[in-house]
């Protein structure tokens, strides 16, 4: 939804900030965000989490409150352009609503910046060189999704973790009606049989999981300015991260020139990927049934998982 002009100056105020202007940034698709003019000649991004009934994935529900930790994190460890989060609301006191204030970071999104071919694999190869310094500076012993807004227990081995999230996943799926019971249960017990390939030693690594072209900003000749919506991060197995690049087209050779490692081919790899492109993938059903409002959409995704899963 789009707010009043009075109640993003609200939120603003709030904090001591005295705002002139308000563009909306049209490339949003969880968040409200705004591009806010201060008095003081600053630029600043504000952005508004759904409402509670909006419909989420168990991972998603108040991820916001991760997101000061971890850019915290990345600015500490790393040379990654992530933006300043100067203020974090979840206080409710203006609007039912989270909400957070951060610099704006300069460059524009990849997908609206219209580069040369060139500059577009100096862009990728950039993330990879990125992507790389975080999943090696940016790590802990527990694995799964760690953030403060605690969508699941910390678990102790990545199998254990990513079988309690293909099964909270599954459970979404299930309570939004796009799969039935006996569904629900031949999905989730699916895994079974493969988890052993799960079950191995594996750096518990910070996973962006969300790197598409919208959410990586570059200037004008390729050099990206920031990697933007950390929301989603979970720690684990960077296999998962590569599964999601594949499906957002991000695995390109220059993505790999920068990245500068060589992937798991095995086929024991193969079987982990396609259960990963299979986490990614469903999660567009809850999406498709929820917040968009596309039942066909959903119905699409499903058929597409149920044929992966048959062929495994």
């Amino acid at each position: 939804m789009a707010f009043d002009t009075d109640t993003l100056r609200a939120f603003l105020d709030a904090h001591g900030l005295r705002p002139t202007g308000f563009e909306r940034i049209a490339t949003g698709k969880f968040n409200d965000s705004y591009v806010v003019a201060l008095r003081d000649g600053r630029q600043v991004v504000l952005r508004i989490a759904p409402a509670d009934d909006a419909g989420f994935l168990f991972y998603e529900r108040g991820m916001m409150a991760q997101e000061p930790g971890l850019h915290r994190l990345l600015r500490e460890r790393t040379s990654l352009p992530v933006a300043e989060i100067l203020v974090h609301d979840p206080s409710r006191n203006t609007i039912d609503r989270d909400f957070l204030v951060m610099e704006r970071l300069p460059g524009r999104a990849l997908s609206e910046a219209s580069l040369p071919g060139a500059a577009v694999d100096r862009a990728m190869e950039h993330t990879g060189r990125l992507l790389r310094e975080v999943h090696d500076a940016c790590r802990d012993a527990r694995y799964g999704y760690l953030g403060e807004h605690h969508p699941m227990d910390p678990a102790e081995s990545w199998a254990d973790a990513f079988r309690t999230m293909w099964g909270l996943l599954v459970d979404d799926i299930r309570a939004c009606g796009a799969y039935d019971a006996a569904e629900a249960k031949a999905v989730t017990e699916a895994l079974a049989p493969h988890l052993h390939l799960f079950d191995r030693e594996v750096p518990s690594c910070l996973l962006h999981m969300d790197i598409w072209a919208q959410n990586i900003l570059v200037d004008g000749g390729g050099t990206v300015t920031g990697l933007v919506d950390w929301d989603r991060a979970l720690w684990g197995d960077v296999e998962i991260e590569f599964a999601v690049l594949d499906y957002c087209g991000i695995s390109t050779r220059a993505f790999w020139r920068g990245y500068r490692r060589e992937r798991d081919t095995s086929p024991a790899a193969r079987v982990r990927w396609a259960f990963y492109t299979l986490y990614e993938l469903q999660k567009y059903i809850v999406i498709c049934m929820l917040r968009s409002k596309r039942p066909g959409d959903a119905a699409r995704y499903k058929a597409h998982a149920l044929r992966m899963l048959a062929e495994l």
